[in-house]
């Protein structure tokens, strides 16, 4: 599919977000709470289904070839590892947090959709806006797909993305509300940035080092399938910065080797 310009792709799957995510906060509020939590823990199955699908990145031949055979998964553990202790340092989490309940109290007071500013609706808001960010900004389908409209080889994969992304958020707007669609923002943010590296410098971009960032984020992934299910509240925000160390990481194994 030929993209009108670069970035039409993200634009395409802000729109099917936002759309899904409305569509769910409409009918949200009909569904019984029990159906709520029922949806949630398939919402956890199917996010830990997309984490396995985007861990198994870390057995790619371009990462194996670049780094050797024993590496790749050292790399995703000195990055979530390094990410981690830098992310919880500095407190990203409690910065992600707070960021989140500020929004969510201003949306309440002007929209009064989400029950009030009760501790109870700060963490959903927070929980929704979260999961559904990471599970649409982290991936294979992100990356390359971003990566290739930057670099006009076509948006056929964020267009997959956008349909896939629209129909998670209804259902997860559905359980936790209007957190949801403040994930439009994040991917614009990061779906944006990426088409615009493809613009500028996507062509230098290893694929064993998207094969790195793209097993990392697998695994934060999982953290989130894990709070969903309420199996481990795992702070996820703070292992974001792995994300940027894993490539990093890569990068200094080629050089070491």
């Amino acid at each position: 599919m030929t993209s009108l310009f670069p970035g039409a792709g993200t634009v395409l799957n802000v729109f099917t977000v936002l759309l899904g995510a409305g569509l769910g906060m409409a009918v949200g509020h009909r569904l019984h709470e029990r159906t709520r939590s029922v949806v949630t823990d398939v919402l956890g199955l199917v996010t830990l289904l997309v984490a396995g699908l985007s861990a198994v990145a870390v057995t790619d031949a371009p990462l194996r070839d670049a780094v050797g055979s024993g590496f790749p998964v050292l790399i995703v553990l000195g990055a979530l590892l390094i990410g981690s202790i830098a992310g919880s340092l500095l407190r990203i989490e409690d910065r992600l947090e707070g960021l989140a309940g500020t929004i969510q109290g201003w949306v309440s007071r002007r929209w009064r959709s989400e029950g009030g500013t009760g501790e109870a609706a700060r963490e959903r808001f927070i929980e929704g806006w979260l999961t559904a960010s990471l599970l649409f900004c982290v991936g294979p389908l992100t990356i390359l797909g971003s990566l290739n409209d930057g670099l006009g080889r076509g948006i056929d994969q964020l267009a997959l993305k956008a349909v896939l992304d629209g129909f998670a958020a209804l259902a997860f707007a559905a359980s936790f509300g209007v957190g949801v669609m403040l994930s439009a923002v994040s991917v614009l943010v990061v779906q944006g940035l990426l088409t615009l590296v493809g613009v500028l410098i996507g062509g230098l971009v290893p694929d064993a080092h998207i094969s790195a960032l793209t097993a990392t984020g697998g695994l934060l992934l999982a953290g989130i399938a894990l709070r969903l299910l309420r199996i481990r509240d795992i702070p996820v925000g703070d292992m974001l910065p792995a994300l940027l160390v894993a490539p990093l990481l890569t990068q200094v194994v080629v050089w070491l080797r």
